[in-house]
């Protein structure tokens, strides 16, 4: 675009693309599995889910300190049934969190090119305006001129 050529408003007008809804469309392309990988990754990243798996070690430790031995059902000091479940429940969240991670991180990108495009359009159309003002104000300048005289 030309500095001394303003882009006519109907140009402008025409190139105008619609704004899209990125959130929507990442929610539409989403599969069922990876609406549940985000789902795991949204509720496990919380203090909530923290403060439960901690309630549960804090309990299932002091029940099996504190019990009388009749009733533990994991000994100290090997607590290898604790161990297994903390274990699996790890090895099974792990990949889930990754790919719900993935997912939000492509969302996130997508989200920079939509703010990208937009900003670039709005540069294009504050460009524009910018032109038309100065043309307008370079007539107005040339039509007090001409008054003066």
């Amino acid at each position: 675009m030309e500095l001394n050529k303003p882009l006519p408003l109907t140009e402008l007008k025409k190139a105008r693309k619609p704004i899209r809804n990125i959130n929507i469309e990442h929610k539409e392309r989403l599969t069922k599995l990876e609406r549940f990988a985000v789902w795991i990754t949204d509720r496990i990243g919380t203090m909530g889910f923290f403060l439960l798996i901690f309630a549960w070690t804090v309990v299932w430790l002091g029940w099996n300190l504190m019990a009388p031995a009749e009733l533990t059902f994991d000994p100290y000091p090997a607590f290898v049934l604790w161990l297994f479940i903390s274990n699996m429940i790890q090895l099974l969240l792990m990949p889930l969190l990754l790919i719900g991670q993935n997912l939000q991180g492509k969302h996130a990108e997508a989200r920079a090119e939509a703010d990208f495009e937009v900003n670039t359009k709005a540069e294009k159309e504050i460009e524009t305006i910018l032109l038309h003002l100065e043309n307008q104000d370079n007539a107005m300048q040339t039509i007090l001129k001409k008054l003066e005289k």
